[in-house]
């Protein structure tokens, strides 16, 4: 009788115990980058508070991560941007203001747009955007993950500010398991995972 009711506990206790240590298996957290510092080597990004691929939502807090120092651990350095969306219906961008350490949102008049402009169209293939007309007080936009080329006009204020004020942020990814420090990074934007 003892010997079946130890069996009958181990059956218990063994996945039990198995849980218990296999519960530090980390977390991973991704977002729009904002700001990186390669001599510091860390990387600060905008929370995708939804983690939906089709329809991100980058208005979490700034995550700041010290990047890996293995480089097998780590992906291509990520590019820095202060736009987090571009709402084409609404006529809105929403941009990570550095001032106020807030977001902000910029109604705008539109000039031209373009849908279902591929990353190879040769409006866009070769060139750097955005492009920032200070005498016609425009801006032009590329959204690769939209697939949207528009031009727009602003208020003046905002056409002194930065030009990655207009440019999204590379997407990110870090696996970690003490906050703020990366033990793995991947670059989202500049990852072909489908590439042999």
């Amino acid at each position: 009788m003892a010997k079946k009711l130890s069996c009958w506990a181990l059956l218990i206790i063994l996945p039990f115990a198995l849980l218990c240590g296999c519960g530090d298996l980390g977390k991973v957290d991704q977002g729009r980058v904002i700001e990186f510092n390669e001599a510091k080597g860390t990387v600060t990004f905008i929370q995708d508070v939804k983690a939906d691929i089709g329809n991100p939502d980058y208005s979490g807090a700034p995550h700041v991560y010290i990047m890996p120092k293995d480089p097998s651990e780590r992906g291509a350095d990520p590019k820095a941007g202060k736009r987090m969306k571009l709402d084409a219906k609404t006529r809105e961008i929403v941009i990570y203001d550095d001032a106020s350490k807030g977001f902000k949102k910029i109604a705008y008049t539109l000039i031209d747009e373009k849908d279902g402009v591929g990353k190879d169209n040769p409006l866009v293939k070769d060139k750097k955007f955005p492009i920032v007309d200070k005498a016609k007080k425009t801006v032009t936009i590329y959204s690769g993950r939209q697939n949207i080329l528009i031009t727009f006009s602003l208020p003046e204020e905002y056409l002194a500010l930065p030009a990655d004020t207009w440019e999204a942020g590379d997407e990110v990814r870090v696996y970690y398991k003490e906050p703020g420090k990366a033990l793995r990074f991947m670059n989202i934007s500049k990852t072909d995972i489908f590439k042999k």
